[in-house]
């Protein structure tokens, strides 16, 4: 790894994602607009607003983070900037790592919104403090980067990029305890769901907000993270060097 080049990827990533006012919008206001949605939503039922939104600020920054990422990459590869890089000395793990940074970035900046509109407009109770929260949201989006990052690798159009998510993204969400309690679920789709870094990540946000800063938020945290470096290693194995 070459930490210059690498740091040079995320410079570039970045400067390609403020040039696109869209993803920017993706990534940093659509999650306060949505968040803001369901406020309405349950406007008559505050306790359950709470729950979904503290399980929101994990739903989304994996969502999100998924779709912008594995999109961005894809369109690198298909203008052929990826092998134009692989002529240099450019090495997949210094794009990963540098993408990676990039998109850390913005996930911290994204987890720090939903924060504070939760806290200053809501009022949703949060017995661990608010960069708790912004923490596991940060970490969540980090697993939703190296998804995207990982599909990537077998996708061959920015559409088929997307049509991913149905696969890697909607069943974490069905099974992550929003709809159904976890501990209700049957034991195969238990079973199932506790290798999936979206439980984790909501069962951290969940318990966090309850009872404040515990083992097993640590624990759930520290799996997450563990899921999004395994998923980054694999993407850096994965990815082609020639555009298919």
């Amino acid at each position: 790894m070459n930490p210059a080049l690498l740091l040079t990827t995320a410079g570039r990533v970045l400067r390609q994602l403020r040039a696109d006012p869209r993803s920017m919008a993706l990534l940093l206001i659509v999650p306060a607009l949505l968040l803001t949605l369901f406020y309405w939503i349950y406007r008559d039922s505050p306790e359950l607003f709470s729950f979904v939104a503290v399980v929101m600020t994990a739903i989304l920054p994996l969502s999100l983070m998924f779709i912008v990422s594995s999109v961005t990459m894809q369109r690198e590869r298909a203008n052929g900037t990826l092998e134009r890089l692989w002529t240099t000395r450019l090495h997949r793990v210094d794009l990963i790592g540098g993408y990676a940074l990039a998109f850390g970035i913005l996930a911290v900046a994204q987890s720090l919104i939903l924060a504070l509109v939760m806290d200053l407009f809501m009022d949703v109770e949060m017995q661990a403090g608010w960069w708790v929260l912004a923490l596991i949201a940060g970490v969540t989006g980090l697993a939703g980067l190296s998804l995207g990052l990982l599909g990537s690798a077998f996708a061959r159009s920015e559409f088929q990029a997307v049509q991913l998510m149905p696969v890697l993204i909607i069943p974490q969400i069905l099974l992550c305890g929003l709809l159904v309690p976890r501990e209700e679920l049957p034991d195969l789709l238990r079973w199932f769901s506790a290798v999936l870094p979206l439980s984790h990540a909501v069962d951290a946000v969940t318990v966090a907000a309850r009872s404040g800063v515990t083992g097993e938020v640590v624990a759930d945290t520290i799996r997450c993270l563990a899921f999004a470096l395994v998923f980054l290693a694999l993407a850096a194995v994965t990815m082609p060097r020639q555009t298919r």
